[in-house]
């Protein structure tokens, strides 16, 4: 069955507004950070985009007492049904921005504009609808006739959803009221930037929201300052571990969402078309640059070779390429660093003998770009298999019964996600109880909403964002 060619369809990069330079978000206003500017990169052609200036430990210090005035002059005390409202206005300004936002996170990120357009950024906004509609409503969520805010939020989030994550961290800390730093990942900070002049669209009380972009220093400043109350991370395991010491011993209340190396399991009498799509989204979606990715398939021996020979065919279809383009399916790899690190570790599938198919796929010459791989004769011994590679590989191990198939998907340190496709409904049940996983999806892979709680367990980190479980990260209850 021959492969259509598409003519490019590229978006217009000039929808995102791109500026020369990027300020910090201080008390209501862009400020001149004390750090030492950084120059974010496209990673699909590796210009330039923008300088953006970075904070200081100083720069933390006036933020963080910024945030501690709007909470306990304003922020607090206002009726929960007030602060919805700047939760409306903002979910509406990033509908309205949403091109533009969409544009920007593809350029800044690397991700295919269809994604960012049709998943990150509608989902952000969709926090802020549903956030805001809890906000006064949290005597009735079930944590006591009056539940209180904590103080000051401080908030680090990782690159490879900048402006999701961003809102999976701010819009449950403004509808509980709490006031908020957040650091953006150095790699990616301009829609979180934009997202601060959103807050000055909606007129959000000044020092509620401020964002401080820099590195890992700027991030360790906010974990450390004794005026933060609560500390939200997403991001690596070893940070993470690092945080968890660092808080340990201190009132500080703490969440961390952290690495993973998802398993998903075909069962022989799975719907194995509509199981490949799902495989293929589970773990080729945003360059597998997702915590929760099904980077572990497991597949039934009995259809083993069968899933195989379809997924390589449906892989091969995928197009790699400019993430501006609607027709990308395959973006590129966000940093030079993140490909190294995916580069040795296939490196070491070769060298511990698994089979590996790479599609045919061209890739450009220029940029940070990994064809989507699939390693076959994969052993649980092998780093492709415990590791998380965070890039569009996936490791192939087969199972002959659902207790082998239990034992193999919880033989990993991490616990974030699952998916378990069949057709059998008690199966899924069984399994979804058997299995050490935050998230377990039946018959689909990476579906979000913000009603629904998302979170890990041992290594993949503690505590739940979104829902109304996910309230309560954010509250003194």
């Amino acid at each position: 069955m021959p492969v259509f060619e598409y003519a490019p369809a590229p978006e217009s990069r000039a929808i995102a507004n791109l500026k020369d330079s990027y300020k910090p978000f201080v008390n209501g206003e862009f400020v001149d950070g004390s750090g030492e500017p950084l120059k974010t990169i496209n990673p699909a052609t590796e210009e330039v985009l923008a300088e953006v200036g970075t904070a200081s430990k100083s720069d933390v210090d006036t933020a963080v007492k910024a945030a501690r005035k709007a909470y306990t002059s304003v922020w607090s005390k206002m009726p929960g049904t007030e602060r919805a409202k700047y939760l409306f206005r903002l979910a509406r300004l990033i509908q309205e921005r949403s091109r533009e936002l969409a544009v920007l996170e593809s350029l800044d990120n690397g991700k295919p504009i269809k994604e960012s357009r049709d998943s990150d950024v509608p989902t952000a906004a969709a926090h802020f609808f549903y956030h805001a509609g809890w906000a006064d409503k949290l005597e009735y969520a079930g944590y006591g006739p009056d539940p209180r805010p904590l103080g000051v939020a401080g908030q680090i989030i990782p690159w490879n959803f900048p402006l999701l994550m961003l809102a999976w961290k701010i819009a449950p800390a403004l509808a509980t009221g709490n006031t908020v730093v957040l650091k953006p990942a150095e790699t990616t900070p301009l829609t979180a930037l934009v997202f601060a002049e959103i807050c000055q669209q909606a007129e959000l009380p000044p020092g509620v929201v401020n964002i401080l972009p820099g590195a890992g220093d700027i991030g360790a400043s906010i974990v450390e300052h004794a005026g933060i109350d609560k500390i939200a991370f997403t991001g690596s395991t070893e940070v993470g571990k690092a945080i968890q010491r660092q808080v340990a011993g201190t009132p500080k209340k703490l969440t961390l969402e952290l690495g993973g190396k998802a398993a998903n399991i075909v069962f022989e009498d799975a719907p194995l078309d509509q199981a490949v799509e799902g495989i293929v989204n589970g773990i080729f979606f945003n360059q597998g640059h997702v915590c929760c990715a099904g980077s572990r398939l497991l597949v039934q021996e009995s259809v083993a070779e069968e899933v195989l020979e379809k997924l390589r065919y449906r892989v091969s279809t995928l197009r790699i390429g400019d993430p501006l383009d609607k027709n990308t399916d395959i973006g590129a790899i966000n940093s030079a660093e993140q490909l190294a690190k995916i580069r040795g570790l296939v490196e070491s599938g070769d060298a511990e003998g698994a089979e590996r198919w790479t599609s045919p796929c061209p890739v450009p010459d220029r940029g940070f770009f990994f064809a989507p791989t699939v390693f076959a004769n994969v052993h649980q011994s092998m780093r492709i298999a415990r590791e998380e590679i965070f890039g569009p590989v996936l490791s192939v191990l087969t199972f002959r019964t659902p207790d082998e198939a239990v034992a193999k998907a919880n033989n990993t340190p991490y616990g974030l996600s699952a998916g378990i496709w069949t057709e059998k409904g008690s199966r899924i049940l069984w399994m979804a109880n058997q299995l050490r996983a935050g998230v377990v999806w039946a018959n689909t892979f990476n579906r979000f909403d913000p009603a629904a709680p998302f979170g890990g367990y041992q290594e993949s980190g503690f505590g739940r964002e979104g829902g109304r479980t996910g309230l309560e990260a954010y509250l003194n209850v």
